[in-house]
């Protein structure tokens, strides 16, 4: 019963009034101890006198979310709904400034848009100070005018997510609200009259002196004055005319000037871009011959390996055999030569020679083998091997007696 609504209150923007505060918060008010102990049972008459104890403004602090006094008031007047004189009475209080800061939040949260405007805006010349209490339990200095300004420009204040409220111009647009007026536009106006009463005091004297009679001294003297003035102006006015001209031609050289400058710069411009051209182009055909030359220098050495690789393949008992049977068929073919010159040269034996002539062909045959047999005894020794290392190696290797390489 004791957090219900008064029944003759009125919806404020189509809820119930105590909707307009969250229900997270609205549980943490009804849990807390001020609102059980200090609001309960107050009246709209009763509401004052606890406002007026306020010393700071806030909304939840602490760990746990701990509403302030303050919100807990502004909980307690939702209930209730004050009429509209004693929350206008609550602004216009300049004595206590925590139950003019009360009324205003009120006010922004049930109140209509033109009243808002109508009711806060005077506030923006209240600067005394506040005590806001912030989340962490730490409190800030703050001012009158700067609460004001939250409530009018942010959609947040206290921890409550304050109702929409329209632009000033468009009120203004309409008709629901006069131009605003400063405060110190009075101060203005003021400035403003008196600056005209000095001008009209200024006008009036110098009429007085225009009117009065002038001395024909005083009129010689203007005279004189003026035109040695005017003679000055005319030679002053040819002068300039003159300069001007020096002036036109100076600035037509500079102009020509720089018209062929800046073409000799452009000219040397395109001459380093076609040099650069070249010098890239040159580059890059040069390039294009040293890849090729390394191309087939790396093919003659690939030729090359694989032709010492095919050699290194062939077996060299192979190659000695077939050095061997050449060699021998050369030897055969001149001994053939050799006898066919011996059989021709000779004169026709007789019978009685025959033993003769196979002893000596039996001698020769047996000279043949030796020779061969010493020739084989000299290949054996790996001194006609084809590499020529091998060869000396094979070589001193036999005069030492040692086997030879192969």
């Amino acid at each position: 019963m004791a957090n219900r609504t008064d029944p003759l209150a009125k919806s404020i923007r189509g809820t119930n009034p105590q909707n307009l505060v969250e229900k997270i918060l609205r549980s943490k008010i009804y849990q807390n101890n001020y609102w059980k102990e200090q609001c309960f049972g107050l009246t709209a008459e009763t509401l004052v006198d606890k406002a007026m104890e306020l010393d700071h403004v806030g909304g939840t602090y602490g760990g746990g979310r701990k509403p302030t006094p303050f919100m807990c008031l502004v909980m307690k007047m939702l209930q209730i709904q004050p009429e509209k004189d004693i929350v206008v009475e609550f602004i216009k209080n300049e004595d206590y400034k925590y139950v003019r800061i009360l009324g205003a939040f009120y006010l922004r949260l049930t109140g209509s848009d033109p009243d808002i405007y109508l009711y806060l805006e005077p506030l923006y010349n209240d600067y005394r100070k506040l005590r806001l209490k912030k989340s962490d339990g730490q409190f800030l200095l703050s001012h009158v005018d700067e609460f004001i300004d939250e409530l009018l420009t942010k959609d947040y204040s206290c921890d409550i997510a304050l109702p929409r409220i329209k632009k000033r111009w468009n009120l203004e647009t309409i008709g629901a609200l006069e131009l605003r007026r400063s405060a110190l536009e009075d101060d203005f106006e003021e400035e403003e009259e008196k600056e005209e009463d000095e001008m009209d005091v200024d006008a009036g004297e110098k009429e007085k002196d225009y009117y009065r009679p002038r001395s024909p001294l005083r009129e010689r003297e203007r005279d004189r004055r003026r035109d040695s003035h005017s003679h000055s102006h005319r030679y002053r006015e040819r002068d300039y005319d003159t300069e001007r001209g020096r002036g036109r031609d100076r600035d037509r050289d500079f102009r020509d000037r720089d018209y062929y400058e800046r073409d000799r710069d452009y000219e040397i411009e395109r001459e380093r871009e076609r040099d650069r051209d070249s010098h890239c182009w040159d580059r890059g055909r040069d390039g294009y011959y040293r890849i090729r030359e390394e191309k087939d220098y790396g093919r003659e050495r690939e030729r090359d390996r694989r032709d010492r690789d095919r050699g290194r393949r062939h077996s060299p008992s192979r190659s000695r055999s077939r050095s061997r049977d050449r060699k021998e068929h050369r030897e055969e073919e001149q001994r053939r030569k050799r006898h066919g010159r011996g059989i021709s040269a000779s004169p026709p034996r007789r019978h009685g020679g025959d033993e003769e002539d196979g002893s000596g062909t039996t001698r020769s045959r047996d000279e043949s083998k030796k020779k061969r047999e010493k020739k084989e005894k000299i290949k054996d020794d790996g001194t006609n091997h084809p590499d020529p290392e091998i060869a000396a190696a094979n070589k001193l290797r036999a005069s030492l007696g040692l086997k030879p390489l192969k």
